[in-house]
């Protein structure tokens, strides 16, 4: 098999593991009494998944992850699935992860190395995921913008600190081990 399509087959593959391990993490949610919006690992596996396969093929996943679940698959979070979803109060946060792939990748990609501009690249990409929810869950609930920034971000900000600390802390190790096995 030539290079090119060994390493098209490798991307392929990373592509739909990805998008698996989203699509099994992402229905397990804590709902929260105060706020529409659930507690999920959602925003850990794509964080991980940028970091893992970059812009292009991170996006990939994410999208795929978007239209198995608007099919109808229960994937999205406490087992749900449908367009309807996508339509409902977190549905821009739903769209809104494709921000994290699209504004983390791009600028994480070809900067591993640096610690630091990870770290700001995935924190800038999840408030503009947070943005985009946040006006749709206002628009959908009738609630100011504040209202809805404190319903549906304010609280989930240490959670996604957390899971970016731990990113940062696992992707270079399983990065290298990766490289190391000749996989990426």
């Amino acid at each position: 098999m030539k290079s090119t399509s060994r390493n098209r087959l490798f991307h392929m593959v990373f592509i739909a593991l990805m998008t698996s391990v989203i699509c099994v993490v992402s229905p397990f949610s804590f709902p929260l009494p105060f706020s529409p919006v659930p507690l999920s690992l959602t925003t850990f596996i794509l964080y991980l998944s940028v970091y893992l396969l970059g812009a292009k093929h991170s996006f990939c996943a994410c999208c795929l992850y978007l239209i198995i679940g608007a099919v109808g698959i229960p994937v999205f979070s406490g087992f749900s699935g449908g367009f309807g979803k996508l339509l409902g109060p977190t549905g821009g946060y739903l769209l809104g992860y494709l921000c994290i792939p699209l504004i983390a990748g791009i600028i994480i990609t070809p900067n591993r190395q640096r610690t630091f501009t990870c770290a700001a690249a995935l924190f800038i990409s999840t408030l503009f995921c947070y943005l985009l929810g946040t006006v749709w869950l206002a628009f959908q609930t009738h609630l100011s913008f504040l209202s809805a920034l404190s319903l549906g971000v304010l609280p989930f900000l240490p959670g996604d600190v957390c899971k970016i600390i731990l990113v940062l802390l696992l992707g270079p190790r399983i990065y290298k081990r990766l490289q190391k096995a000749k996989i990426l």
